[in-house]
């Protein structure tokens, strides 16, 4: 078992403030497989006062040398990429192939899409009389989620360094061994001291005081929507800057003329993805009446080829199981039709959820209004247009979504119509420069591509 009881701080790993530490547990079979320390109050302020110190020549270095300090953080994810798939797989529980395409792989590329932008961005540019500058906005707070723990951590730490910003990071509690990977890959790239921080710690203890520290001008959050609403208190009431990523609802809608087979194996597909551990995931599936068993019967099919164990992981804590469960029972306690899955355990060992569909589910009920967050689908049945718009849009949330016709221009202007952050189209790839972000409840700010540079960046008129 590892044992760990140092912290990142000002470019060398030091003993924690703080005495507690972190079991991290292997989710697949409920063994510890590491500690770590739970960062103080103390180690938050170590770092923050780092990171403030570092900011001025960080800031003041010119964005071709931040632009090769991020080519090389790149250089050193892909020396990794094995080892850092085999942490996630550990401490996560994904399945090996999956982490090192998407847990190792996304990282990757966001990263070197930084490094490219950063060389490339206008940091200033002339209006009229004015020259107008994009300065760094300071010293960023970022505090990640277990679902992707590494690309949301390199979602916010290499925008904001080829901002020229500075960083502490408290990474999810579940999963911080990627996390001190990505500070050794740091170290190994040449980012300067202090450029860059690491904390592991608890949420209400290191990321609370994360959010609240006077030192800290921006603070980045992914995760529950209900923390996010904490998170922008706190640092409301010091009139500092949020991104918040939070939750989601995402509506997949089917149009009567798309190709049924293909829509529903897509849309099952990414419902079962990390075990359903996707705050964008398309988990109301929305068909029109008319084909509505069909697609019951499809999703069915599809759903029982994901093996708990083989095709599916388990889910991240025995916590979230128990409430993905709980939100299995609740939907046949409301009436829903459950067709695939249910709550039973289906290993002996293990935080496995059987995966889920639920037929016959109505807008109104909790299936379709709460974020679950794990392998569970739930089938709608629409009338018209009008009707797949207003059930698709009667959430609070509006993070993702996808919209399938026989014609992209038919979907395009179907998909203007939905209020939310991104929509796929037909099955469109992800695009790591596109921006990401939500609408409504789903969060304040975008990530990934220029959109998420901009987060961190301030403007300044200079007159002329």
């Amino acid at each position: 078992m590892e044992q760990h009881d140092a912290m990142y701080i000002d470019g060398s790993w030091r003993p924690a403030e703080g005495r507690g530490t972190i079991e991290v547990v292997n989710p697949a079979d409920g063994q510890v497989i590491a500690n770590v320390p739970a960062g103080s109050a103390e180690d938050v302020d170590a770092a923050v006062r780092a990171a403030r110190a570092a900011l001025p020549g960080w800031a003041a270095t010119p964005p071709q040398e931040r632009a090769a300090r991020l080519a090389a953080l790149r250089d050193q994810l892909v020396a990794r990429a094995d080892e850092i798939a085999a942490t996630v797989t550990a401490e996560l529980g994904a399945p090996p192939a999956f982490s090192k395409a998407v847990h190792a792989g996304a990282p990757i590329a966001v990263c070197g899409s930084y490094a490219e932008l950063a060389a490339a961005y206008a940091f200033e540019e002339q209006i009229g009389n004015s020259t107008v500058l994009h300065e760094p906005v300071g010293v960023v707070g970022a505090i990640t989620p277990w679902n992707y723990p590494l690309h949301q951590v390199v979602a916010k730490v290499a925008p904001a360094l080829a901002a020229g910003c500075t960083v502490v990071l408290k990474p999810a509690e579940d999963t911080p061994l990627v996390a001190r990977l990505f500070a050794e890959c740091v170290d190994a790239a040449g980012i300067p001291a202090g450029v860059f921080n690491l904390v592991t710690g608890l949420g209400p203890v290191a990321g609370q005081a994360l959010a609240a520290h006077d030192g800290i001008d921006l603070v980045s959050f992914t995760g529950s929507t209900a923390v996010g609403r904490k998170i922008g208190a706190l640092a409301g009431a010091a009139v500092k800057r949020v991104a918040l990523e939070l939750g989601g609802k995402s509506a997949n809608v089917i149009l009567p003329s798309a190709d049924l087979a293909k829509a529903v194996a897509v849309g099952v597909a990414n419902v079962m993805a990390n075990s359903g551990q996707t705050c964008s995931a398309w988990t109301r599936m929305l068909v029109h009446r008319d084909r509505y068993d069909e697609a019951v019967e499809l999703a069915a099919a599809a759903a029982a080829k994901y093996v708990p164990g083989e095709k599916i992981g388990p889910l991240v804590n025995a916590a979230q199981r128990d409430q993905v469960r709980g939100y299995i029972e609740r939907g046949v306690a409301e009436g829903a039709r459950l067709v695939a899955g249910g709550p039973e355990a289906p290993l002996e060992a293990g935080f496995y959820v059987r995966p889920t569909v639920f037929a016959d589910v109505t807008p109104e009920m909790t299936l379709a209004q709460e974020e679950i967050f794990g392998p569970v689908l739930s089938i709608l049945a629409y009338e018209d247009e009008d009707d797949a718009a207003r059930i698709a849009n009667g959430t609070v949330y509006g993070l993702a979504g996808a919209v399938w016709a026989g014609d992209e221009a038919e979907a395009v202007a179907f998909a203007r119509r939905l209020e939310t952050g991104q929509v796929d189209i037909n099955g469109g790839r992800f695009n790591p420069l596109a921006p990401f972000g939500g609408y409504k409840q789903s969060g304040v700010g975008r990530e990934l591509g220029r959109h998420g540079l901009t987060e961190y960046l301030q403007t300044k008129s200079l007159q002329l």
